[in-house]
């Protein structure tokens, strides 16, 4: 998932980038957050509302599916997108058996400015704490000065940055298979 909206958003084309050049054994599956609403605990199901929004129930059944999750963070105000913090809200119900609990995650994402969405990052990784979601620790893909990175089409261009992607794909799939042997 991708945590901004824009077609020509930096992010959106590093999740596409991540897309084209994973490994073999792994599938990257793009899921668009466009038509999720934005969280209301009246439509909850959760919380005895709902049934929950169609797009939100499609949402929650794909990460259930997933063995694992990338999630592309754009930095807004030094945290992530709210696109990004929507989602994680709504998947994260019903509090305590989300589909979020016990879920190998990595984060990637990146900006024009210096700082590569870092600050995003870890804003995210604290609310993850709370879903009980295993977020990777490394290698880190926060890619700075990205407008350099990526052609006028906004294709990945950089060697450097596409090799960083496979490895945390690759860390992330190792992360997944020792998360399942521990649980078995």
């Amino acid at each position: 998932m991708a945590g901004s909206l824009r077609q020509w958003s930096l992010n959106r084309a590093l999740l596409r980038a991540a897309a084209a050049v994973a490994p073999e054994r792994i599938t990257v599956e793009v899921f668009e957050l466009a038509e999720v609403p934005p969280y209301n605990g009246d439509l909850d199901e959760s919380l005895g509302g709902g049934p929950d929004p169609h797009s939100v129930r499609e949402l929650k059944d794909r990460v259930e599916a997933a063995d694992a999750l990338l999630l592309i963070c754009p930095e807004y105000n030094w945290g992530p997108s709210g696109v990004l913090k929507n989602a994680i809200d709504w998947i994260s119900r019903p509090a305590g058996s989300s589909p979020l609990a016990h879920k190998p995650i990595a984060l990637a994402g990146a900006s024009p400015g210096p700082a590569g969405t870092g600050r995003a990052q870890l804003a995210l990784r604290q609310n993850l704490l709370s879903t009980k979601s295993y977020v990777l620790q490394e290698p880190e893909v926060q890619l700075g000065g990205a407008g350099k990175l990526f052609d006028e089409q906004l294709e990945l261009i950089d060697e450097q940055s596409r090799e960083l992607v496979v490895q945390q794909l690759d860390a992330l799939a190792e992360w997944t298979q020792r998360h399942a042997r521990a649980a078995a």
